[in-house]
C-alpha cells in the first residue's frame, strides 16, 4: 500500500530551521544512497538563524559551503564556524552571470559536483540563480517560493537583483523538471526537490504541487460575484508589512451597477453604458496625462538647474 503523498511532512522538526525543514531533510538523507556529507546554503545569514543546513553541520558532521552577501551577517557566520575547518564561508552575492553564479563560486572549493543538499533562500531571484546552475547537481534542493501565490499559478519574478517578489511553487516545479528533479515535499516557505533518479525511493505516486502543498495560509484570493462585486478571502493581508486588504478599495463598479447585467433596469443600462464610455476615455487619456506630467517634471528640473547655475555665478 502506497504512502500518503505528504508523508514526509510527518517528519517535520526544527533544530535551526523555521518550519520543519531539519526533520524532513534528515529523513530524505536517510533514504538516499551514496551521500557525500557536503551541503551548500545561500543566503546563509549567520549560518545558523533559520538555516536549513546548520543541523547537518552541527549535529551530523557535514562539511559545507555557506555563502552570504551582507557584510555583517557574513562576519557573524565566519565567527560561528571559526572553530571548524569543515565549513567554508564565502562573502558573496550569488547571481546569474558567468562570474557570480553558483557554479563559479563552488568551483573555487573542494565540494563534489553531486553534493547532498543545496538550500536557496535569497528572497527574490531564487528561481533564476537555480536556473543558472549547470556544473553542479545536488541530490536535494530546498528552495524558497513566495507563499502568497496560489499553488496553481505560474509566476516568475523578473531577473533583477533589485526586485524581491519571489516566484511561485508551480514555476519552480516546471524549472525542476527541466533540470531533472522531482518535487517530494512542500513546506510553508520551501519546496524540496530530489534528483529524478532517486524519486522512486520515496513512494510518492502523485507529486503534483496541489497534492503536496498542505499549507496555503499565506494565500489571499480575489474573485468576483456575478454582479461584479469583488471579494477577498484567505489571508487578506500583506504578511510582511502587516496591512490588511480592504475589499471596499478593490471595487471596480460603483454600487448602483453591482448587479447581474441581465437584471439591469433601463436606467441601470444607460448608466452602465455611460460608465463604460467614461472608463474607455480614461484609459486613452492616461498615457497622455502621464506624458504631460513627465514633461512638467522635466521642465521643473531644467528650471531648477538654471536657477542653480545662476546662483553659482
Amino acid at each position: 500500500m502506497s504512502k500518503q503523498p505528504t508523508w514526509l511532512l510527518e517528519h517535520r522538526r526544527n533544530v535551526f530551521s523555521q518550519t520543519g525543514e531539519d526533520g524532513v531533510i534528515d529523513k530524505i538523507l536517510e533514504i538516499l544512497p551514496g551521500c557525500t556529507g557536503w551541503c551548500v546554503e545561500f543566503g546563509a545569514w549567520d549560518g545558523r538563524y533559520l538555516s536549513n543546513v546548520a543541523n547537518l553541520i552541527v549535529n551530523k558532521g557535514y562539511s559545507a559551503v555557506l555563502i552570504e552577501g551582507d557584510e555583517k551577517r557574513y562576519e557573524a557566520l565566519r565567527v560561528n564556524y571559526a572553530d571548524t575547518c569543515r565549513v567554508i564561508p564565502m562573502h558573496a552575492f550569488v547571481g546569474m552571470g558567468a562570474t557570480d553564479n553558483l557554479d563559479h563560486l563552488l568551483l573555487q572549493t573542494p565540494i563534489p559536483a553531486d553534493f547532498d543538499v543545496l538550500s536557496i533562500d535569497i528572497d527574490g531571484n531564487d528561481y533564476h540563480v537555480w536556473a543558472a546552475v549547470r556544473k553542479f547537481s545536488p541530490k536535494v534542493v530546498c528552495i524558497e517560493f513566495n507563499p502568497t501565490i496560489p499553488t496553481e499559478i505560474v509566476f516568475i519574478q523578473a531577473q533583477d537583483p533589485r526586485i524581491k517578489h519571489g516566484s511561485s511553487v508551480a514555476a519552480l516545479v516546471d524549472l525542476a523538471k527541466d533540470k531533472g528533479y522531482e518535487l517530494i515535499a512542500v513546506l510553508p516557505f520551501n519546496a524540496i526537490f530530489v534528483k529524478r533518479e532517486f524519486f522512486h525511493l520515496f513512494d510518492i505516486l502523485d507529486n503534483a504541487a496541489l497534492r503536496l502543498r498542505a499549507d496555503t495560509s499565506y494565500v489571499t484570493y480575489i474573485f468576483s460575484g456575478y454582479d461584479g462585486t469583488v471579494f477577498i478571502e484567505g489571508r487578506k493581508e500583506l504578511p510582511w508589512h502587516g496591512f490588511a486588504f480592504d475589499s471596499s478599495q478593490l471595487q471596480f463598479l460603483p454600487k448602483p451597477l453591482r448587479c447581474y447585467p441581465g437584471d439591469y433596469g433601463p436606467w441601470q443600462g444607460r448608466l452602465f453604458n455611460m460608465y463604460a464610455r467614461w472608463r474607455a476615455r480614461a484609459r486613452t487619456r492616461a498615457p497622455a496625462i502621464r506624458e504631460r506630467k513627465l514633461e512638467r517634471e522635466e521642465d521643473v528640473g531644467f528650471e531648477r538647474a538654471r536657477i542653480g547655475r545662476g546662483l553659482a555665478e
